[in-house]
């Protein structure tokens, strides 16, 4: 608008006796006027006065209308038909399980100043409201409870359905390029390796079901562990968030019928989803003398046992206090001592306790065996008094349960790599296989030097304990997915001994004891790296988890 044009007014809106005045034009009784009081007024300055007063007047007007009516109150629908007040979402119903969030309240309607110490410890006390509320959500439990107090989603198994009557007792490639298959497998000279390369490279997706399908946890799968039933592949599966997924992988998925709509959807596969952990789900074991027993070891600080025929979970070990917070990274058991559990935690420790004795701390013994978190560890099979374990300042070390003190470490023997070690897994062999940051994977053949015959505070020298095999293979998972471990074939159908181990091109690749790659297992559908493998005890069933909580079965 020109400065010189007349300034347009709304003809609705009533004026005050001022702003009337101040908006009369120039006439020779106005100008009359404004010479008496000495001031003599232009046409421009009355209209610039004007619209001065009249937003005075209308801010005013509102000012008093605004607390007349009330500072919340909702707006008034006219008869004829106004806007419609906007539909509220409906409330979140809250699980048993939430604990109450503290409500935010406004300081400012309290009458409390931005920057008053009332206005600070009201901020502290919702901060520690909220922590505490946090706390208490991820507090382990240490009741027992049954699959109904479990129970996230899926189909509520029976017992007879779960398990079965016969229970038994090297270079790094291009992104998601295959380094591994049937060119290398017909250079192969040895007839036996070629045949077991044929075998292992012959596994085939599991047909029924595409792998974006079967999601066997709602988060980020940790852990994983075959049941070592013959009968039908049974995998568990831990997750992030304390979920424990199961699957049985015999089921088929069912033939449309012929009055089916042509435009249903497929039927997912039926799998199981419990809770019970509060806390990542780290480790998984099935008793080796009673597998009907399923062991789950967690960052909430407890180990607990699910019976699979009743499908019961209980808490097997954790700290007398609820308060202390001892992260456990590992689990594991001696094959001949269905009573006992080993366990490692993320600050260095190593545990035992004989689950016969009443729950103690005095009962529980522990020794502090690195300054730094122990990734993973695992017995020897054949030797259980020797363990290995891995951890974060860089070295694998080999021990001695005998031997073991509590104001001293003394191991059998240690190696130090480059970067930090993720895992040392032990085979019926005698054989110990690492992953490591240093993007290698190494074996340590200790059965070769004389592992069953070892007396007593036996030692093996720094150049005794060195690997004797070295495979490249990249070990740089980043934040997103789930560090990769070796897991053996704990009893293989052939003399050669082998390990799975997952491949950062989305791949399973399986090695043998002697570092030759036997299989690099892939298919279709596959979108996410298999970064937690486990091999079936006996069977040449390899399962692989994704960061996205879904399942790649070969068999």
């Amino acid at each position: 608008m020109s400065c010189n044009s007349p300034t347009r007014f709304r003809e609705d809106v009533p004026r005050t006796p001022e702003a009337q005045t101040a908006y009369e034009p120039s006439t020779p009784e106005n100008l009359k006027t404004n010479m008496a009081g000495g001031n003599e007024l232009s046409e421009f300055e009355q209209q610039r006065l004007a619209n001065i007063a009249e937003r005075d007047a209308l801010l005013k007007k509102l000012t008093l209308e605004s607390q007349s009516s009330g500072l919340f109150s909702s707006p008034k629908i006219s008869a004829s038909g106004g806007a419609k007040p906007k539909k509220r979402p409906a409330p979140k119903v809250k699980t048993e399980d939430e604990a109450p969030t503290p409500r935010r309240t406004s300081s400012r309607l309290k009458g409390i100043a931005a920057e008053s110490e009332v206005a600070k410890r009201k901020a502290d006390d919702e901060y520690e409201a909220m922590r505490e509320a946090d706390r208490l959500k991820r507090m382990r439990r240490t009741d027992s409870f049954s699959q109904a107090d479990m129970f996230v989603s899926g189909q509520k198994l029976s017992p007879d359905s779960l398990i079965g009557v016969d229970v038994i007792t090297k270079g790094v490639a291009k992104p998601y390029e295959r380094t591994f298959g049937d060119h290398e497998i017909e250079k192969t000279a040895d007839k036996e390796l070629k045949a077991l390369r044929e075998e292992m490279n012959g596994l085939q997706l599991w047909e029924s079901w595409d792998p974006q399908r079967i999601k066997i946890t709602p988060e980020r799968v940790y852990s994983m562990a075959f049941h070592p039933s013959e009968s039908k592949p049974l995998i568990f599966a831990g997750d992030k968030m304390g979920h424990l997924g199961m699957l049985d992988a015999s089921q088929e998925k069912p033939a449309a019928g012929e009055d089916d709509d042509e435009d249903d959807e497929d039927p997912d596969p039926v799998l199981t989803t419990l809770k019970p952990h509060t806390r990542t789900i780290s480790a998984m074991t099935v008793n080796p003398s009673k597998p009907t027993h399923l062991y789950t070891a967690s960052y909430d600080s407890s180990i607990r046992a699910l019976d699979l025929e009743k499908m019961v979970s209980s808490e097997s070990y954790a700290p007398e206090s609820t308060n202390i917070d001892e992260a456990i990274s590992g689990v594991d058991m001696a094959p001949d001592d269905p009573n006992t559990l080993y366990w490692t935690t993320l600050q260095g420790g190593f545990g035992r306790y004989d689950t016969r004795t009443p729950r103690k701390d005095s009962n529980v013994t522990n020794w502090d065996l690195s300054d730094k978190k122990i990734g993973g560890f695992t017995l020897c099979p054949t030797q259980p008094h020797y363990f290995a374990t891995a951890s974060l300042d860089r070295f694998l070390r080999l021990w001695d349960l005998r031997k073991l003190s509590p104001h001293s470490r003394n191991p059998v023997a240690e190696h130090e790599s480059r970067l930090s070690v993720s895992h040392a897994a032990f085979n019926a062999a005698g054989q110990i296989a690492t992953s490591s940051y240093d993007d290698t994977l190494k074996i340590y053949d200790v059965g070769a030097k004389g592992l069953s015959s070892w007396k007593q505070g036996h030692k093996l020298s720094e150049k005794e304990f060195t690997p004797d095999t070295v495979v490249r293979h990249n070990c740089q998972t980043g934040r997103w997915v789930t560090i990769l471990r070796p897991q053996w074939q704990l009893n293989p159908q052939s003399p050669i001994q082998r390990f799975c181990i997952g491949n950062m091109n989305r791949f399973v690749d399986v090695y043998s004891s002697s570092g030759d790659q036997l299989a690099q297992l892939g298919g279709d559908g596959i979108t996410a790296v298999p970064a937690v493998a486990v091999f079936h005890r006996s069977k040449n069933w390899v399962a692989g988890g994704t960061a996205s909580g879904k399942l790649c079965l070969w068999k």
